[in-house]
């Protein structure tokens, strides 16, 4: 199997990968960490899909794309930490003020789980930082040690998967996850 990582610009597969199945409903759509607070709380239904059609028509589009051939099979949200609510989180601590990149969400479809789509997620993330002079790209995936994270709560990675793909221990922070401690690992692109 061949992936091919891909910048995010096409909506409906976007919508595959973090849409609901009823467009009114009131899902995620990789929105929490990307827009402001308030923003997030007051998107309801319709809206959250097309705020996220208007990051998709921005310069810099919201993420990645994983393809198996034609067929979209995963996701990973990436950008520049200033433009998230990363920047002004109390849990998750700025290291220096370096003007990082937060990778923080990697989704793949079910059928296709297991067989390493989500270490093509995170390197084609990097590479699309790097590609746009990123320094360095952050994750903060949950500390596990190889314990089972629910599936509802994988979406931040795991620290494993983050240290293979070159990240390396930056910070602990004072955020939990189903559990799990979560730790900042940086990859530093300089």
């Amino acid at each position: 199997m061949a992936i091919e990582v891909r910048p995010a610009t096409v909506f409906d597969d976007v919508a595959t990968m973090v849409g609901p199945r009823r467009p009114d409903a009131n899902v995620c759509w990789c929105l929490s960490y990307r827009i402001p607070s308030k923003e997030n709380q007051a998107l309801t239904g319709a809206a959250r899909g097309e705020r996220v059609r208007e990051l998709l028509g921005e310069d810099l589009p919201p993420g990645v794309l994983a393809y198996d051939g034609d067929e979209v099979v995963g996701w990973a949200a990436i950008h520049p930490r200033a433009d998230t609510t990363f920047a002004r989180n109390r849990k998750i601590p700025q290291v220096d003020d370096l003007p990082v990149w937060s990778l923080w969400c990697i989704r793949v479809r079910p059928g296709h789980r297991g067989t390493g789509i989500s270490h093509s997620l995170v390197e084609g993330a990097v590479e699309f930082a790097r590609g746009h002079g990123a320094p360095a790209v952050e994750g903060y995936p949950v500390d596990n040690d190889g314990r089972k994270v629910d599936l509802t709560m994988a979406y931040v990675g795991t620290r494993r998967l983050f240290e293979r793909a070159g990240f390396v221990h930056a910070a602990d922070t004072g955020s939990v996850l189903n559990g799990f401690p979560r730790v900042l690992m940086r990859h530093d692109l300089r």
